[in-house]
C-alpha cells in the first residue's frame, strides 16, 4: 500500500528503511543465477561474502553464506564461475543494503550452459539477427581499422603484427577490454559502440585467443549478439581457435577463424595486389597489342588488294557494264520498235485493203441520197429521184431515170429492178458504182 507523506509530514530514515525490510521479508526464498565476481573468505570466519552478477545488466548484488555452504562447492566454484544460489532477500536497516542470505549454491553445468546458449540461438534467429542479408561487405582497403582485444594478449599481436606485414600503411585504433571474467561483456559492449561511432574506422574486429567454453561465454551474450547487430561498421569476429563457435560469430559480418585470419581478410597483401595489378595490366597490354596487330594486318590485306592499289579499276569496270546493258537495251528496244513499226504497216495496209476509200479509188462511187442515207438496193429508190454519187475525189449528183435513159446532166440512168451498165458513172451493188 502507498503511504501518505508530505513535506510537512515526512518519514523518518529508519521507518523508511524498516518499510522496505518488511517488503523485502515478504518475497520468501529465491532462486537467483549469476556470475561470481568476488568471493571473500575471512580466516576463521564463518561466513563467506560473495558478490553475485548480471553481465547482461551489469547489476550486482552481495551473497552471504555460512562457510560449510560454500565449502561444499569451493573445488569447483571461482570468480568468473556461473552459479545458481537458493537465497532468502536480506534488508540490513542501519546501512539501508540488501543481500541476500545462501542457503545452497550449484555451479551452472556446461551441458545447461550449452542448452541456455542453443535457446538463445533460435531465439535471436528467429528474429533474424544471424540473416546473410543483413551482413555488410567490408571495404577493399580499409582506412583505419578498429580492434577490440585483451591488452598485450596475442590476439592482438597477431592482428597487428600480420596487418601491418601485409599492408604496411594500414592504422588501427586499438581497444583493450577484459575478454572474460565479469566485466567483459560491458567492456567489450562499449568499446564496439565507441569504435562504431568513429567515421574514419571503416571495420571492427573482435579479437580473443581460444580458451574453454566458459572462457568464451561473454561472446554469445545477447547484449552484445544485439550491440553487434545494430552497428553500422562491418564487423569481424575472430574468437578463438576453429572449433570455437560462440554466437558472436553468427552475428558478425564475417567470421574469421583465428585473429591471424582475420588480418588476412580484412587487410589485403600489398604484394599480392601489387602482382595482381602487374598481372592485370600484362593482360591488358597483350590484348591491346593482339587487337592492333590484329588490325594492322587487316589493313595492309585491304590495302594489297587490286581495287585500292588502283582505284578506278572499279568504276571502269562497272562502266564497261553499263555500256554493256545500255547497248543491249538499245538493240532490245530497236528489235522492238522494228517489230511493232513492221506490225503496224501490215495492219496499216491490210485497214487500206478493207476501207472504203479503197475500194472507191478503184472506181467505185456511193450514192446518197439527199438526207444522207446510203443507196444499198435498186428497189429502194424511185424514179427520179436525186441522188449523190461520192467518188474517190469529190461527188456530183445524178437522177434515177425511168426507162434508163440518161439524166439531163449527162449521167446515166436505170429504172427500179433493172442492172446498170458496168463503168465509170453507173452504181455496182450496195450503191456502190464501179470504175473501169
Amino acid at each position: 500500500m502507498g503511504l501518505s507523506t508530505s513535506a510537512e509530514a515526512p518519514l523518518p530514515v529508519g521507518e523508511v528503511s524498516r518499510l522496505i525490510g518488511g517488503w523485502i521479508d515478504r518475497l520468501g526464498v529465491v532462486w537467483v543465477e549469476g556470475q561470481i565476481t568476488q568471493i571473500s573468505r575471512r580466516p576463521g570466519a564463518g561466513v563467506v561474502f560473495l558478490t553475485l552478477r548480471d553481465p547482461s545488466y551489469d547489476i550486482s548484488v552481495g551473497v552471504t553464506c555460512y562457510r560449510q555452504t560454500f565449502d561444499a562447492v569451493a573445488d569447483v566454484v571461482a570468480e568468473g564461475a556461473r552459479v545458481v544460489v537458493c537465497a532468502k532477500p536480506e534488508w540490513y536497516a542501519p546501512r539501508g543494503q540488501l543481500s541476500l542470505r545462501a542457503t545452497e549454491l550449484k555451479p551452472v553445468g556446461i551441458g545447461e550452459l550449452l542448452a541456455r546458449l542453443e535457446r538463445l540461438k533460435r531465439t535471436l534467429a528467429g528474429e533474424g539477427l544471424f540473416a546473410a542479408a543483413r551482413k555488410k561487405p567490408l571495404p577493399f582497403l580499409p582506412r583505419r581499422v578498429g580492434l577490440v582485444c585483451g591488452r598485450a594478449s596475442a590476439a592482438e599481436r597477431d592482428v597487428l603484427e600480420n596487418a601491418r606485414r601485409r599492408w604496411p600503411a594500414v592504422r588501427f585504433e586499438v581497444r583493450n577490454v577484459p575478454v572474460q571474467g565479469a566485466r567483459a561483456v560491458a567492456e567489450v559492449v562499449r568499446a564496439v559502440r565507441e569504435l562504431d561511432g568513429l567515421p574514419e574506422v571503416e571495420v571492427v574486429i573482435v579479437a580473443r585467443g581460444g580458451g574453454s567454453v566458459e572462457d568464451l561465454l561473454p561472446f554469445s551474450d545477447e547484449q552484445l549478439v544485439r550491440a553487434v547487430a545494430d552497428c553500422r561498421t562491418p564487423v569481424v569476429s575472430a574468437i578463438g581457435h576453429e572449433p570455437d563457435s560462440p554466437l558472436l560469430d553468427l552475428v558478425a559480418d564475417l567470421r574469421a577463424s583465428t585473429p591471424t585470419d582475420a588480418a588476412k581478410k580484412v587487410v589485403p597483401d600489398v604484394g599480392e595486389e601489387l602482382d595482381r595489378v602487374r598481372a592485370l595490366r600484362d593482360r591488358a597490354l597483350r590484348t591491346v597489342r593482339g587487337l592492333l596487330d590484329r588490325e594492322e594486318r587487316g589493313l595492309a590485306h585491304a590495302l594489297a588488294r587490286p581495287v585500292m592499289e588502283r582505284p578506278v579499276r572499279m568504276v571502269e569496270e562497272r562502266r564497261a557494264e553499263v555500256e554493256a546493258l545500255v547497248a543491249r537495251s538499245r538493240r532490245v528496244l530497236g528489235h522492238l520498235l522494228d517489230r511493232a513499226d513492221s506490225e503496224l504497216s501490215h495492219t496499216r495496209a491490210r485497214v487500206v485493203a478493207l476501207s472504203p476509200a479503197a475500194t472507191m479509188e478503184r472506181g467505185y462511187a456511193v450514192l446518197q441520197r439527199v438526207d444522207g442515207g446510203v443507196v444499198r438496193s435498186a428497189e429502194e429508190v424511185a424514179p427520179g429521184e436525186e441522188l449523190r454519187a461520192r467518188v474517190a475525189v469529190g461527188e456530183f449528183p445524178v437522177r434515177v431515170g425511168a426507162d434508163g435513159d440518161a439524166d439531163p446532166s449527162g449521167a446515166g440512168s436505170w429504172g427500179p429492178g433493172s442492172a446498170g451498165p458496168v463503168g465509170p458513172g453507173s452504181a455496182g451493188p450496195g450503191g456502190v458504182v464501179p470504175g473501169p
